[in-house]
């Protein structure tokens, strides 16, 4: 065990080809969010953002779908992370949301990247003024969410297809997710991924009493 490789060293690794094209991913990501940032998401073209990398539009394409899609990509990145965990991580005698919240909790171990916080901050303020960056991560979301439900009701057995359980229980996830990025995003200074597994702990924790809470009318 001692002499495992960090993800950062598997990347290293990589074969040249493979560690371009990462550099150039990244280069695009960093380009986009600080172009965005300054001028607007409505204020640059595809054109400039591909004339900053010193890249093709051809180039752009092959790692993103559109504006949209590179300028929150640190997210995606995390929950395409998580779906890679959801298959293989052990079931065990557990229930499915601790599964789940086991998943995407190595997902966020496996964000090594020194900046991935700061994209991701980038990221969420540029789609809190971004109308179109919301619409594309709620389909996102949704694509994520049948892929993640395919994954468990493939792994696992729920006793019908109709169980709602698997889903409710991928809602939940998702929820405690957006309330704990909410929160960290509001802190102040610069937060760090661990500050984001952090909330997102303590959201998971809440979710329990969050089924029963009881509240009296404001008089």
């Amino acid at each position: 065990m001692g002499n495992a490789l960090t993800p950062r060293e598997r990347g290293d690794r990589l074969p040249l080809r493979e560690r371009k094209k990462r550099r150039t991913r990244e280069a695009l990501i960093d380009a986009a969010l600080e172009l965005f940032t300054e001028r607007g998401f409505g204020g640059v073209t595809l054109d400039e953002l591909c004339d900053e990398v010193e890249t093709s539009k051809r180039t752009f394409f092959r790692h993103f779908s559109s504006k949209e899609d590179v300028a929150m990509a640190p997210t995606q990145d995390l929950w395409r992370a998580f779906l890679d965990d959801l298959e293989t991580c052990e079931p065990g005698d557990r229930p499915v949301l601790e599964m789940l919240q086991t998943a995407l909790f190595a997902a966020l171990e496996r964000m090594t990247a020194d900046d991935w916080a700061h994209r991701v901050l980038l990221s969420r303020q540029l789609a809190d003024r971004t109308p179109s960056m919301d619409a594309h991560g709620l389909q996102f979301c949704n694509d994520t969410s049948r892929a993640a439900l395919g994954i468990l009701k493939r792994r696992l057995d729920f006793g019908s297809e109709d169980d709602r359980r698997p889903r409710l229980a991928l809602d939940m996830l998702v929820a405690a997710f957006r309330c704990a990025l909410d929160t960290w995003v509001s802190l102040p200074g610069t937060p760090t991924r661990t500050d984001l597994a952090a909330h997102f702990r303590e959201a998971c924790a809440a979710l329990p009493e969050s089924l029963t809470v009881t509240a009296s009318p404001r008089a």
